[in-house]
């Protein structure tokens, strides 16, 4: 059966009403997440019980909180060192008391900061560029103290914990506009009446992540699970590995070319700075195709729309091409570690680049089919809820935008010993 009459609409994968924020979930938002419940909705038909599930491109840990919660042992892996703390934080148990004596503690602080002594205390300043550009003397001087007291804290899981929330509070806090994930400053207009209440936000983000720690805690199975700096499309392989190999592979990679659709580095790179985690200004660099490649894509489904790309742009035909080598490297590595029937379920979207549509589900389809896999499904569903720019530029002329992917394609394949058709 040719891999298009595996293709099909299903609304039901819609999940247009979904609590997306359930558990924690709620934790930090990111650019282009993949909703809790297609995971959930995945384990129920491929997971294994006290198996092991591999998501290679993890961002912020989605798969991993919903292996957790299914009962799969689980290893992510993501190049970007934010989303692996973020993910680490979102699946790691902790006793709810020993943080809450941290809480209230820093709680206590910050009442006193405030309201009685009315002044914050100096703390040492991180030596970032632009600063002031991006935050007012105020709101510097308040994220100065709250990483002080942060970094103060011995115990590292609450310590993760309570980073991701003044993670996100160092974006909402900043000049950068709301609604966008490239590093676009507030109108100069604006600037006078943003006041933001650093402490208040803090506090109320800490409030949220507990509550949505305290119900994935009563949840969660006993089960391990690791994030890992391993980079796939370099050949690295993550540790830990199951003896006979993963079961399932759940994931989302990156859609490509970050500097044009999502940009994840862009995205993540202030609080990253403020928190001091390497490498936060090279993330799109480091990123699947983020360095332009000599190889040529040959008899690939994805070949001729590079070639309609190159009849009128050939820079962006190599960033193209960078991209998917880059995704078959990751994918060659993938493939080596999955158990003699294990499952992939790849949630990809199928983007256009100077008006050419990419078939990424196909690339994919084809990619794990030279290692044996045969394509069992792609389901197409609608994006009615998934965190993602609403327009973009794809011919970088200033002012030409267009709507940017309403849909994305939802690939599995299983490994047998049967080639694809």
């Amino acid at each position: 059966m040719h891999t298009r009459d595996l293709k099909y609409r299903d609304k039901t994968w819609d999940l247009q009403y979904a609590n997306t924020k359930e558990y924690t979930h709620c934790f930090h938002a990111y650019p282009a997440m993949m909703i809790p419940q297609i995971a959930r909705k995945l384990l129920k038909t491929y997971g294994v019980e006290d198996g092991w599930l591999l998501d290679p491109y993890c961002g912020t840990g989605t798969s991993l909180v919903e292996a957790s919660l299914f009962g799969m042992h689980s290893v992510g892996c993501d190049i970007n060192p934010l989303v692996r703390l973020i993910a680490t934080a979102k699946s790691t148990p902790m006793c709810l008391r020993t943080l809450d004596e941290t809480l209230n503690r820093l709680n206590d602080h910050l009442f006193k900061v405030e309201f009685r002594e009315g002044k914050i205390p100096d703390a040492p300043i991180p030596n970032i560029l632009n600063l002031e550009y991006w935050f007012s003397k105020e709101v510097i001087k308040c994220l100065a103290y709250l990483r002080s007291w942060i970094n103060r804290i011995e115990d590292e899981v609450v310590r993760n914990f309570i980073l991701v929330a003044f993670s996100e509070t160092v974006r909402e806090v900043s000049y950068t506009r709301n609604g966008e994930f490239k590093l676009y400053r507030m109108p100069i207009e604006k600037l006078d009446g943003f006041k933001p209440d650093v402490f208040g936000i803090f506090s109320k983000k800490l409030s949220r992540n507990r509550h949505g720690l305290a119900a994935f805690l009563e949840k969660r199975k006993s089960v391990e699970v690791s994030v890992s700096n391993a980079n796939t499309v370099q050949g690295e392989l993550p540790m830990l590995r199951p003896l006979g190999g993963y079961d399932v592979v759940i994931t989302s990679p990156p859609y490509g070319d970050s500097h044009t659709t999502v940009a994840y580095g862009q995205f993540s790179r202030l609080a990253a700075e403020w928190i001091g985690l390497p490498n936060a200004r090279k993330i799109d660099k480091l990123a699947m195709g983020g360095q332009h490649s000599k190889e040529t894509l040959r008899d690939s489904p994805i070949s001729a729309a590079v070639d309609k790309i190159r009849s009128v742009d050939e820079k962006r035909a190599r960033e193209v091409s960078a991209f998917y080598i880059d995704l078959g490297r990751s994918i060659n590595s993938i493939a080596q570690i999955l158990s003699s029937r294990g499952t992939i379920c790849y949630v990809v979207g199928n983007r256009q680049v100077k008006g050419v549509l990419l078939p990424t589900d196909e690339f994919v389809v084809d990619a794990f089919c030279q290692h044996g896999f045969t394509h069992k499904a792609t389901i197409v569903r609608n994006i009615p809820n998934k965190r993602m720019p609403k327009k973009n530029s794809p011919s970088n002329i200033a002012g030409e935008t267009a709507t940017t992917m309403h849909e994305e394609n939802i690939v599995i394949c299983q490994k047998t010993t049967h080639t694809c058709q």
